[in-house]
């Protein structure tokens, strides 16, 4: 009997940037379930029609989604992982379309801003903003269009059959982007944690948040990342969402069990093993 594939919702259509992400963290052998938003892929793991969702939470270019960390937060999924993806940016076309037939070009808005510099040199071609990267490369697959390219990765022009007619035109060859891997449930199938994700809310007063990060500082543990997003509704009421790493285990324990004394609505998101090879 067959084992049942792997379902991973994932924002976009097939050979987007989270499909290849997917692909990258659990290898090729899975289903991916396309969705329009980001919302969508989380309504999709809410009712079971799929096993993770695969969820952009930052680029080093374009910042952090902070959409996403309240999706994460009010469906009250667990991080399981991460992985770091390189963004490769290539223009791609029909087969036979030369460079100088172009006309248009077109990508994902965030695309297009990294790749700015090399468009500034072809101020004839015209940039036009869609909806999705692997998108724009089957459009121009399904509409035989002979004038335009898409911005897009490798696997976008292979899935659609397209050529790469110029490779690597992102402006910053030190471009990624990082994927959080979201569950229903929190569960304790991974057996060396090194890193977690919390969320919580202080106090509005003096070194109300210094105290609560100082407890980390003392006990060794490496705050990776913070990021506040203010509370709906409330003013100078702020979520504090918090990345962390640690080597001694005993440690981020005892600092969790003093951080809960001086924080509200404290929250791990999820606990997980460190995967930040890019």
């Amino acid at each position: 009997m067959k084992t049942p594939k792997t379902k991973v919702a994932i924002q976009g259509i097939k050979a987007s940037f989270h499909e290849e992400a997917a692909f990258k963290f659990f290898g090729r052998d899975i289903e991916t379930i396309e969705c329009n938003s980001f919302k969508q892929t989380c309504e999709s793991l809410e009712k079971g029609e799929a096993d993770y969702v695969i969820m952009a939470i930052e680029n080093s270019i374009a910042g952090s989604l902070l959409p996403n960390y309240t999706l994460i937060r009010e469906y009250n999924f667990a991080v399981t992982g991460e992985v770091y993806l390189p963004i490769q940016l290539h223009l791609m076309a029909l087969p036979g379309v030369k460079f100088e037939d172009v006309k248009f070009a077109t990508s994902h808005p965030i695309a297009i801003r990294q790749c700015v510099d090399f468009f500034d040199d072809f101020p004839a071609i015209q940039v036009i903003e869609s909806n999705d990267t692997a998108a724009c490369a089957k459009k121009i697959r399904d509409e035989q269009l002979k004038d335009t390219v898409a911005i897009a990765n490798t696997l976008a022009a292979e899935l659609y059959g397209l050529n790469i007619i110029e490779r690597r035109i992102e402006s910053n060859k030190k471009n990624f982007t990082r994927f959080l891997i979201l569950k229903k449930d929190k569960t304790e199938d991974i057996k060396e944690i090194n890193k977690a994700s919390i969320c919580f809310q202080v106090g509005n007063h003096v070194g109300a948040l210094a105290k609560v990060l100082n407890l980390f500082a003392e006990l060794n543990v490496n705050l990776t990342k913070i990021q506040s997003m203010p509370v709906l509704g409330k003013r100078n009421e702020y979520y504090f969402y918090v990345d962390m790493e640690w080597t001694n285990m005993e440690n981020y324990d005892t600092a969790i069990r003093k951080a809960l004394k001086y924080t509200v609505n404290f929250n791990i998101m999820g606990e997980y093993q460190k995967n930040d090879k890019v």
